[in-house]
């Protein structure tokens, strides 16, 4: 084929008076093809081969609609009842040029990059070794697209309370506010729509009021419109995951509060190799300031105290100071918690870790107390001392942790087995009963009284014409049972 640009010089040259013979001499072509490309005026002829199979547009959408959009039935009908013979890759391909299939993908408009105009904020899900323990959590990213800053943490469960406390954590860091937060069309802030008709909740448009900003939820199927955000997420994945241990979550919120706001501050950003640390100087001018001493979201939680002066905040036990009981006002924030009574701050507790649950939680100064009833026994104590007896015993308490069993209830009594019978007894018990995969403490028990009996059984009485039976040598003919997943 002859190139566009080959067509254009073999007019040129034809227009400047050069003969036809020597065009073809000098571009290698020949005088017929010169003829032609000059006849043509150096354009680029348009395709002249009609297309093999003629679809008519309303036929195809009424056989959509009758096969219920499948296209493979739309094929064979179109076959069997209309005589056109046409691949499926063909007919796929016409639907979406028609549209019948869905609307065809529509271009993207580029936002240029204007300081203060805009932030991005978006969740994603990890799995992590924090400490022992592997964990799902959701990290929540904030990006600003102008000068590259971000702010990372961790959250084991992110609702609308926790996206109001961290970008108020964000804000506050920062000092300043954008005028857009670009965000997916998530629930936690938007109440019903898409894209650009998306209407917010009420809630967080009145948070976002306060900061000074407003959310914009993209088009949907259109993520690239907060690109940044994306990409940092990738950048959480291969560059701040790998390589690090966390003890525990605050650990692993330090990390990634050093590793986004420290450490990718000063480092380039693209091709343009941008330092976000200087170029958030410059945009400063442009941002809204947050005054310091903005408030940071808390829950308003109602509360009756018990009979015992407790009150319940996430599966623990916070004491009311003094003597009475009634209703209390529990501000919960992020990090800890505010009782109130009659518009007065009573106390404020600094909140447990969200794992630990059942704990009780004094008040300074105040006298002891009954413990309340309803409070459920931990099997923490008893499963940190079997893990120290022997490796197998360590092993078999994972493989009930695994399992859908009481896990309280099973480890306390497994406890109680090994202070009965001793060591030795226990470890070939619970060897035994995880080489079976055994989860009953009756079975146990029948296991233990087993390798407590030392005498040997009797042999059995055998018929010395037993393999003479038919139903013997019958049985002598079947497959061997498989018990190898009993060595596993």
């Amino acid at each position: 084929m002859i190139t566009v640009d080959k067509r254009k010089a073999v007019f040129l040259l034809h227009q400047e008076g050069v003969s036809k013979r020597a065009i073809a001499r000098q571009l290698h072509l020949s005088r017929n093809v010169v003829r032609r490309i000059i006849a043509q005026s150096g354009q680029m002829p348009p395709p002249i081969r009609p297309p093999r199979v003629v679809l008519d547009p309303d036929r195809l959408r009424q056989l959509h609609q009758e096969c219920a959009g499948y296209a493979q039935r739309m094929m064979e009908k179109l076959r069997e009842e209309h005589g056109i013979v046409v691949k499926y890759s063909t007919l796929t391909r016409r639907l979406r040029d028609l549209g019948i299939t869905g609307p065809s993908p529509e271009r993207c408009q580029r936002v240029p990059d204007e300081p203060g105009a805009e932030m991005q904020h978006d969740t994603s899900p990890f799995k992590l070794l924090v400490g022992s323990r592997r964990l799902r959590l959701q990290a929540s990213l904030l990006y600003l697209r102008y000068s590259k800053r971000r702010y990372l943490q961790f959250y084991p469960v992110f609702d609308r309370f926790h996206m109001k406390c961290f970008l108020h954590l964000a804000l506050m860091h920062w000092g300043y506010a954008p005028r857009l937060c670009v965000i997916d069309n998530t629930n936690l802030a938007r109440w019903y729509g898409l894209g650009a008709h998306a209407v917010m909740v009420p809630e967080m448009e009145a948070f976002a009021r306060a900061y000074g900003f407003k959310f914009l939820c993209h088009a949907r199927g259109h993520s690239d419109r907060k690109a940044g955000e994306e990409r940092s997420f990738s950048t959480v994945e291969t560059n701040f995951i790998p390589g690090r241990t966390f003890a525990n979550l605050e650990d692993l919120n330090r990390q990634a509060l050093e590793w986004s706001t420290v450490r990718m501050e000063q480092r380039p950003q693209g091709k343009a190799g941008l330092i976000p640390a200087q170029a958030f100087e410059h945009e400063r001018q442009f941002l809204t300031p947050l005054p310091r001493h903005l408030p940071a979201p808390y829950q308003l939680l109602e509360r009756s105290v018990d009979e015992y002066g407790y009150v319940a905040v996430d599966a623990n036990y916070y004491e009311v100071p003094g003597t009475g009981r009634g209703q209390v006002q529990v501000l919960r924030y992020l990090r800890h918690l505010v009782l109130c009574q009659d518009r007065r701050a009573v106390i404020e507790y600094s909140l447990l870790p969200w794992d630990v649950k059942n704990q009780i939680v004094r008040a300074p100064g105040q006298p002891a107390r009954y413990r309340p009833r309803n409070l459920k026994l931990s099997s923490q104590e008893e499963e940190k001392r079997l893990r120290a007896l022997a490796p197998e015993v360590a092993a078999y308490v994972d493989f009930i942790l695994g399992t859908p069993v009481l896990r309280h209830q099973f480890l306390r009594r497994l406890w109680t087995r090994h202070q009965r019978w001793g060591t030795a007894l226990f470890r070939r018990t619970v060897e035994r009963a995880h080489r079976y995969h055994i989860t009953s403490l009756e079975t146990l028990e029948r296991i233990a009284r087993l390798l407590l009996d030392d005498t040997a059984l009797p042999d059995p009485l055998v018929d010395p014409d037993l393999e003479k039976r038919p139903a013997y040598q019958e049985g002598s003919l079947t497959d061997t049972p498989d018990l190898s997943r009993y060595d596993e």
